[in-house]
């Protein structure tokens, strides 16, 4: 049976899933440690969601530029067929493992709410429940200089194992998602029998 991950990342509005709105999607669809398809979606937020002002700034983008981006339910299509392609989702058997860095409380909610905001009430029919957190599987890794660290962010937990970064690159969805991929095979090397 095939290791299926789907390393992702996600941009959004704020950090609310029940009020705020994703507005970039991003990762690699990774199969027994290949990588098959990447993708980078830009994606109008819900229309009901809030946009802090703030969260729009970290991501250095603008309301105009999300007005622009591809509505919601056109990018849901493309990402579910393309998720469909490597998953049957009416195997139970068949499913994604979510990797992200500090996905499980965050992306991974985030995701499960836009899948829902588009009509698809059966988000565990592609992923499984359980999921790969990279900035908790770190932490037995970075315990020695954690206490030197003035946060535990995707960039210093990658400079504390020796992984190098482009700062000026982070919080665009696709670089912080190579950088997490980066992160989870250096602590966990694919073995499969």
């Amino acid at each position: 049976m095939s290791l299926k991950l789907l390393f992702f990342d996600t941009e959004t509005t704020g950090v609310r899933y029940w009020k705020d709105g994703i507005h970039q999607i991003s990762g690699y669809i990774d199969i027994d440690g290949e990588i098959k398809e990447t993708f980078d979606f830009k994606v109008q937020p819900n229309p009901n969601a809030e946009i802090s002002d703030e969260a729009l700034a970290i991501a250095n983008i603008t309301r105009e530029q999300i007005a622009n981006y591809p509505p919601m339910k056109t990018i849901y299509l493309e990402l579910v067929k393309m998720l469909g392609k490597y998953v049957d989702k009416y195997d139970k058997t068949d499913k994604f493992y979510l990797v992200g860095f500090n996905n499980a409380s965050f992306d991974n909610p985030m995701l499960r709410a836009w899948f829902k905001q588009n009509g698809d009430e059966y988000f565990g029919s592609w992923f499984w429940s359980n999921c790969f957190d990279v900035f908790v599987m770190a932490t037995p890794h970075i315990l020695s200089v954690r206490p030197t660290m003035t946060s535990c962010n995707l960039f210093n937990t990658a400079k504390a194992l020796g992984i190098e970064v482009d700062e000026s690159k982070l919080h665009d969805a696709l670089y912080d998602i190579e950088v997490t991929r980066a992160i989870f095979y250096k602590l966990f090397p694919l073995r499969l029998s």
